[in-house]
């Protein structure tokens, strides 16, 4: 017997059954019928659905009811696992669905037994506590079904020694392996492919379509309808993935790798160990070259800093020592031959860095920590997206709560290429108008003065005030994080105010959000992480405060190259790309206020240019319909009304 998305859906039907309180919205039905219309007739969908629209169970229904194989992929693993253990359960529970779910993330995600086993006998841990992390790894291993690095709770997530036991796509040996039959990547692929739904996250995704041009990919060939939630990430994950990149850390974990296989095969080869040493030393002098502090750097800035072309050079001259090398113990053993494959990639890698002048791609330098990664990006991906898009006939729905600039798709569909492509929105069924005021503050100065972070804080924190606490604070920089961060301390010390006030860093995501919702008068000061996938339900989030309009600096090295293709082309760069990106990013930021129908709030945009430029309206007018004020005593008298 046949379900109808209406029968599904109905205020007494199986959704009603097992969901305690559930509502039946118009929106929720209606964007399932699109979706469901768009899969059987294998067509493109961009679909907005605005908070609290149920948008997971609305593409979910029409996946497990279309009898095909459907790849859900999400902006993150949390959503990953979100929808693999709670969403996803829910809706088979309701249809009775007997469909095949699998959950497959990236290798580095996945014990591995060949890496386990080398890291053990090379025993070069940098400390006891990475030792114990070892220990602790090998004894999950000898229990767990998955390999999933989730899984091992009293290993902490970004634990060095989990770079160690896991797998890369460089180093892995393949069918050579000795561990090959109880490989956990494996047993996850296989999983995947028998399943009638697979939840990927979006790097994942990208990662496998980027093999299908080497004929390798296992996902894609196979699958009827694609579905993207959090598709608004998609323009910035596929150009990381359609460009090319080399980094110091995979030359380090090359010299590791092969010191590591020569212990094991070529104790003899006396020469391995003083050359990886001599690479590992040329990496991290090419990493010296730059400032400690991670940032970004155009190719003219790199070229311009002291030591960087000969460090470049030294490091492909000791790369393509290490390889001629490798390659005269590569048939000693299959981990010192795929050294020696990686190590010539690796020299191709950075001989098309240094040599490339495709006028396509920009070429760029991001610093980490204790890296450096050379970066080829394309400057459009309209294009190759929609060759990776064409071939076999198949639904492609990409959905988030935030795609639109006013209702209007152009800027998303021309960055994606889905010229083709229908679109549809929805708005959220909250009452905004009742629920929620848009606060703009006057008498602010010019947002890139100096004395514009304390004159925020101090007209934000008559608010902070009358919301007891219960804040986001959600800058623009980390810098103007780090500020802000130290004048509410100084303010709530003053003010003799108790409460509890985090900084993103402190914490995981996870554990910040967690301490936040648990103490229920919190201010949390965050950057970038926390304008988007963060949900805080009831009273514990009521005023978010965003600094200044998110519009990414001017000099960085991909906007700024493209800025400059744009206007070759005799376009209005502003216009036409950075204000659609920042209107998207201000709609993620306030989507964090309003989480439920019960929820009310305050969203405080500090930044002057919301009323005093042009552009402006076409900002606020892309924000729920809420109530808007510049006066404070509005504000306050939002705050002591009855909810």
């Amino acid at each position: 017997m046949t379900i109808s998305l209406s029968e599904v859906f109905a205020s007494d039907g199986p959704f009603a059954a097992i969901i305690p309180g559930y509502k039946l919205r118009a929106q929720q039905v209606e964007m399932a019928g699109r979706i469901g219309a768009a899969m059987a007739a294998n067509s493109v969908l961009v679909a907005e659905a605005g908070t609290g629209t149920g948008k997971t169970f609305a593409y979910l229904v029409p996946a497990l009811l279309s009898g095909g194989k459907v790849i859900v992929s999400t902006g993150t693993k949390n959503l990953q696992d979100q929808l693999f253990l709670r969403d996803i359960p829910t809706v088979r529970e309701a249809l009775g669905s007997p469909v095949q779910v699998a959950l497959l993330k990236g290798r580095a995600n996945y014990l591995c037994h060949y890496h386990l086993e080398r890291a053990l006998a090379d025993g070069r841990f940098a400390s006891r506590e990475d030792a114990a992390h070892a220990a602790r790894i090998s004894r999950f291993a000898r229990t767990t079904k998955s390999g999933d690095k989730a899984e091992c709770s009293d290993v902490p997530e970004n634990s060095p020694v989990w770079g160690m036991v896991t797998s890369t796509r460089e180093n892995c040996i393949g069918q050579e392996c000795p561990n090959h039959k109880e490989c956990f990547v494996l047993a996850a692929r296989r999983e995947a492919l028998a399943a009638d739904l697979v939840v990927v996250n979006h790097h994942l995704f990208f990662a496998d379509v980027m093999l299908r041009d080497e004929g390798t990919a296992e996902l894609l060939p196979a699958c009827n309808a694609v579905i993207f939630d959090e598709a608004h990430q998609l323009p910035e994950t596929a150009s990381l993935f359609f460009g090319d990149n080399v980094s110091t850390a995979q030359v380090l974990d090359l010299a590791r790798d092969a010191r590591a296989e020569g212990l094991v095969s070529a104790k003899d080869c006396l020469d391995l160990p003083r050359l990886c040493a001599s690479v590992e030393k040329a990496a991290k002098d090419l990493r010296l070259t730059l400032p400690v502090e991670p940032a970004r750097f155009a190719l003219a800035q790199l070229t311009a800093r002291m030591g960087f072309d000969n460090g470049i050079v030294g490091l492909r001259r000791e790369a393509e020592t290490l390889a001629a090398l490798l390659e005269t113990q590569a048939q000693r053993s299959e981990g010192l031959e795929n050294c020696w494959r990686r190590c010539l990639e690796l020299v191709a890698q950075l001989r098309r860095w240094q040599n490339g002048s495709d006028p396509d791609y920009v070429r760029w330098g991001e610093t980490y920590t204790h890296a450096l990664q050379l970066n080829a990006t394309p400057l459009v991906i309209a294009g190759i997206m929609q060759k990776q898009m064409s071939g076999h006939p198949r639904a492609w729905i990409f959905t988030s709560a935030t795609l639109a600039v006013q209702r209007d798709f152009a800027h998303y569909c021309g960055e994606m290429g889905l010229a083709e492509a229908e679109s549809a929105y929805w708005d959220s069924p909250f009452d905004y108008a009742r629920q929620a005021l848009l606060y703009a503050p006057s008498g602010l100065p010019d947002p890139n003065s100096e004395a514009f972070c304390e004159a925020l804080v101090k007209a934000a924190f008559p608010v902070l005030e009358a919301s007891g606490g219960r804040a986001f604070f959600l800058c623009t920089s980390l810098r103007a994080m780090r500020r802000t961060h130290e004048l509410l301390a100084e303010y709530l010390q003053r003010a003799n105010l108790p409460f509890p006030l985090l900084l993103q860093g402190e914490g995981s995501k996870n554990e910040l959000l967690e301490r936040f919702r648990r103490l229920g008068n919190a201010v949390l000061v965050a950057s970038q992480s926390f304008w988007e996938g963060v949900d805080v339900r009831g009273e514990a989030l009521s005023l978010v405060v965003i600094d200044k309009l998110p519009f990414a600096p001017p000099d960085d090295p991909v906007l700024s190259a493209r800025i400059e293709r744009m206007k070759n082309e005799g376009r209005n760069a502003f216009m036409d790309y950075q204000l659609p990106r920042a209107v998207i990013n201000v709609k993620q930021g306030a989507g964090r206020l309003i989480r439920d129908e019960t929820d009310r709030g305050v969203l405080l945009i500090g930044d002057p240019r919301l009323i005093s430029k042009p552009y402006g309206k076409r900002i606020w007018r892309s924000l729920p319909p809420m109530k808007r004020t510049r006066e404070l005593a509005e504000v306050l008298a939002f705050f002591s009304a009855p909810a």
